[in-house]
């Protein structure tokens, strides 16, 4: 069993003719409940930023269009993935396994990654590949 888990958020854009990325956030999980508990809540903090509820009164009148229905639907895939008890046991499982999971939601505009991986298999990896360099 993995104990510690590093999760990060970032959104890729293109900006100037190339892909860039912007941090939405890290954190380093000590438990996978933990890092299961931050990739729903950023995900929701995701959604409800990109789709707010039109009669929030912190938005004046008519400041928030709907989009066309051809556009994807990012808030939504994100709030789907968040209500999903079998994707969140598939996630769960795969990070208790060591591997690393990658959850993506792209419109035409942005992509939103989520990463998350073990520590202790970073860990792992790193000290392999330290062994089978040979010593100068």
């Amino acid at each position: 069993m993995h104990d510690e888990f590093l999760c990060h958020v970032t959104a890729y854009g293109m900006c100037g003719g190339q892909r860039v990325g912007v941090p939405l956030g890290t954190y380093r999980a000590p438990t996978l409940a933990l890092a299961m508990w931050w990739l729903r809540d950023r995900a929701s903090w995701i959604a409800e930023r990109l789709d707010p509820q039109p009669e929030d009164p912190t938005f004046p009148p008519r400041s928030i269009a709907p989009v066309p229905d051809n556009v994807p639907d990012v808030p939504g895939m994100l709030r789907a993935w968040c209500g999903d008890p079998a994707q969140q046991e598939l996630v769960a499982d795969e990070l208790a396994a060591g591997r690393l999971i990658r959850i993506a939601a792209s419109d035409d505009t942005t992509e939103y990654e989520f990463l998350a991986e073990s520590v202790d298999a970073l860990r792992m990896q790193r000290t392999a590949s330290a062994l089978a360099t040979p010593a100068a």
